[in-house]
This record gives structure tokens, C-alpha cells and sequence, in this order.
């Protein structure tokens, strides 16, 4: 099996955020293009992508915000993610934006853009030119390269290909992403990124507090669906969450429950999305958040003062 399950799990997740964007949970303008198919989610399912797409969104404009048009964004298994475009349509200067992800999963995004001129035209405006290759996709600022994050030479090259700047602030985003990870491999890619780039802020979006039964329910379906989850023990808590940045070189680090983050979502805004679906029970989708985490790790100290207030 190997890396297919995970790879899966790019379509299941795309698959929820495309649901949830029909109903009106927010809005995306891009991934209808990625995803054709869809089925109806328990509406616990769609409250808890809404608080995953706003926390990590509070996050990106922050970063954004104060790194201004020198900002470089690196999104490590990005899958089907359209984060690019609608920053595009925000108006956002991005210096280099790059995604990675396995090469089965960055051929099949790269056909997709080729194939729909609104994801194209919307790069071409940047540079006037795109590449493609079989698994790669460079344009002026734009860059979409399959790799395989646990081989760091590789990750490097890939980086030197898209013209990364170690010197420039860097947004790193990982949504679900560390887990499928071998330890060791997080230790060296965190190390390696410490070491390497000067300013940064890095947004991790993951499972957490998993050593009890409802974790226990969580981890024994994605097993079941071959999923090997190599980096389950930085998922114990909060404290571990941190402790992947902090020992490996990062400066700092913060860490918050899914609660926390929804809890500080504007009030407006949480009462707006609570109309679209009737939620049957409250305490399965706190049971749901208290088990995910948004956590944050910096280098420099421009990004130390962050905090989930929206």
C-alpha cells in the first residue's frame, strides 16, 4: 500500500471542503475545478473544515500582513489546495509561491490547471509563461513540484528549481500532513528549515490529544484505510505539538485546541454559519475539535506576537 492511502486522503479532504463550500460555509471560486464529485457530510464534518480553513486563513493574513509583498509561501502537501488563487483574487502579492506534494498527486493538479483557463489565466497574469513538465508546474511566481518531503536533497533542488530566497520571510503550511511522517523525517525537515531560512512562520494543522478512546476511534478508521500514521506520537497534546519546534531550532512556538480556535472566530460570522446546517449534537463536534490542532513555529522574532484573535 505505502504512500496510495495518503495520497487519498487529498481527495476525501477536498471532496469535504468542495461540500462544504456549496453549502455556504465560505467561499472558494477554484475547487469545483478539482473536485467533480461530491457527497453529502455530517454537518459536524463541515463546521470542522469551516474552523480549519478560517484558523489557518487568520494565520496567512497575519503573516501576509507584516511580510508584506517579499512574503514567500511554501505549502508542503498541498494537494488540490487553492489557496494561490484566492489570494490572487484578493489582490495579495505573493515574491514566490510554491506547493509540493507527491509527484502522483502534483500530475494530476497540473493536468487539471492546463485543462481549465481560469486556473491558467490566473497564472499567466504573473509571468506571461508556464512550464509544465509530467509532475511540475513553473511559472513566474508560481511553482507546483512533486517530491517527496522525507528525501531533504530532493526537497532542496526543488526549492533551488523554484528560486526560494532563504533570506526572505517564508510561510510554511502543513494541514494533516506531519502525521503521515516518519519522526526522524520531521526532525530533519524542521531542522533543516531552522537552519536554513532566516524569517519564517510555520502553520501545522493536526490531530491532537489522541490518547483516549475517541482518538483511539479516529486513528483505528484511518488504519483501517491503510493509512500508516508514522508521526502519531507529536500528536499526544498541545505541549507535543510545540515541542516538534522547539527541539528543533525554531525560535518559538504557540499551540490551541480546535475549541479555542473556533471560539475565537467573530461571533457574526459563527452565528451566520450555524443557519446553514442543523447540528444535532454539540458535544460530538466538541469532542471533534478537541481532538485537532492549529500550531504555530517562528523564526526571527517579527512573528513571536501572534495569537488566534479574528
Amino acid at each position: 500500500m505505502g504512500d496510495v492511502p495518503v495520497m487519498a486522503t487529498n481527495d476525501d479532504a477536498s471532496e469535504c471542503k468542495r461540500g462544504a463550500v456549496q453549502l455556504g460555509y465560505w467561499t472558494d471560486n477554484y475547487i469545483s475545478y478539482f473536485v467533480r464529485h461530491i457527497e453529502r457530510r455530517a454537518p459536524e464534518i463541515n463546521r470542522g473544515y469551516f474552523a480549519r480553513v478560517k484558523g489557518v486563513d487568520n494565520f496567512i493574513q497575519k503573516f501576509i500582513s507584516r511580510a508584506g509583498s517579499n512574503a514567500q509561501i511554501i505549502n508542503f502537501g498541498a494537494g488540490f489546495d487553492t489557496l494561490y488563487w484566492r489570494l490572487k483574487d484578493e489582490g495579495i502579492v505573493i515574491s514566490c509561491y510554491v506547493e509540493l506534494d507527491f509527484p502522483t498527486v502534483t500530475s494530476k493538479k497540473c493536468y487539471v490547471i492546463k485543462r481549465n483557463k481560469p486556473l491558467l489565466d490566473r497564472i499567466y497574469e504573473q509571468d506571461g509563461e508556464v512550464k509544465f513538465s509530467s509532475t511540475d508546474l513553473h511559472s513566474g511566481n508560481f511553482h507546483c513540484l512533486g517530491v517527496d518531503l522525507r528525501n531533504i536533497p530532493q526537497l532542496k533542488e526543488k526549492l533551488r528549481q523554484a528560486e526560494i530566497k532563504f533570506d526572505k520571510p517564508t510561510l510554511f503550511i502543513a494541514e494533516c500532513v506531519l502525521v503521515y511522517v516518519e519522526n526522524d523525517c520531521v526532525n530533519r525537515l524542521l531542522q533543516w528549515l531552522s537552519s536554513s531560512f532566516s524569517t519564517g512562520l510555520f502553520i501545522n494543522y493536526e490531530m491532537c490529544n489522541m490518547n483516549d478512546t475517541f482518538g483511539d476511534i479516529m486513528l483505528g478508521n484511518l488504519r483501517a484505510r491503510g493509512c500508516n500514521m508514522a508521526g502519531i506520537s507529536h500528536c499526544k497534546n498541545l505541549e507535543t505539538q510545540r515541542d516538534i519546534f522547539i527541539n528543533n531550532g525554531w525560535i518559538g512556538a504557540k499551540a490551541w485546541d480546535m475549541v479555542q480556535i473556533y471560539r475565537a472566530i467573530d461571533r457574526n460570522e459563527i452565528a451566520r454559519i450555524e443557519k446553514i446546517e442543523f447540528l444535532d449534537e454539540h458535544e460530538l463536534l466538541i469532542q471533534l475539535f478537541q481532538h485537532y490542532s492549529l500550531s504555530i513555529g517562528w523564526l526571527g522574532q517579527d512573528f513571536a506576537d501572534f495569537g488566534i484573535n479574528m
